[in-house]
């Protein structure tokens, strides 16, 4: 019982002693610790300056908000883009919008996945038709997963941007095996596990690939290059690769 106690007033005594009482609109409570989901638990406010595993962890629910042509690092430290991001997130979703992560947005982001972490409108089984263990791309299988979370959380920025209307993801990650069967390129981001490729849905080919220009893609390819005129590319690379002319990209 002791020992309990102890761990419990340990807790406390992290949350009581969060950054600053600017937070939106205020500091992380105990309460709030105990009403949190079973993915993931913020235990204090973030803002500006913070660094550590919990602000990696915001990050990646807000990798959709980077602003048009940008992408936000997923490294832990606080800064002014992170700031920028979590502040596009609040104003999406009607909250304080002051770029400080504090009991609202953490709710927000509460209500918005489920308890593997993934957002609420997409699924692991749905970027992943090739196997089931992730296994056999350009990188582990645990990395392939998690840049897939990542992808996954700037489609459902997307999604809401675009009206909450459904976006229909018809692939994601290949293995070497898998990649091949399709004839893909042998450098495809599918291999890596950060790439989705998309149905026309509701949203249209061309209004895909134009928004997506605002989620942290730095590859979108779609209707008018090679191969893409029957559904939109999107990935994260090393340099900008934007190429959909039928839709003046």
């Amino acid at each position: 019982m002791k020992i309990l106690l102890a761990g419990l007033a340990g807790l406390l005594s992290i949350v009581l002693t969060a950054t600053a009482a600017t937070a939106d609109p205020g500091q992380v409570t105990a309460g709030d610790v105990q009403t949190a989901d079973a993915c993931y638990t913020w235990s204090r406010s973030l803002s500006q300056g913070a660094t550590g595993d919990d602000v990696r962890q915001l990050q990646i629910r807000v990798a959709g908000y980077p602003g048009y042509n940008a992408v936000l690092g997923l490294d832990g430290d606080f800064g002014p883009a992170t700031k920028a991001a979590v502040t596009r997130f609040q104003q999406a979703y009607g909250l304080t919008a002051d770029g400080i992560a504090g009991p609202q947005t953490f709710q927000k982001i509460y209500d918005l996945q489920d308890n593997d972490c993934t957002p609420v409108n997409f699924s692991y089984d749905e970027l992943n038709n090739c196997n089931s263990d992730w296994s056999g791309g350009r990188v582990s299988a645990s990395q392939a997963r998690a840049n897939a979370l990542v992808t996954m959380w700037k489609l459902q920025a997307m999604r809401h941007a675009m009206g909450d209307r459904p976006v229909v993801v018809n692939g994601g990650f290949r293995s070497v095996s898998c990649n091949n069967a399709v004839d893909g390129a042998t450098n495809s981001r599918h291999l890596y596990g950060d790439a989705a490729d998309l149905g026309a849905g509701a949203q249209g080919f061309c209004n895909l690939a134009r928004q997506a220009r605002n989620h942290g893609f730095t590859e979108i390819l779609g209707p008018g290059y090679p191969d893409h005129n029957d559904h939109v590319h999107v990935a994260l690379r090393s340099g900008q690769l934007w190429s959909a002319p039928n839709c003046g990209i």
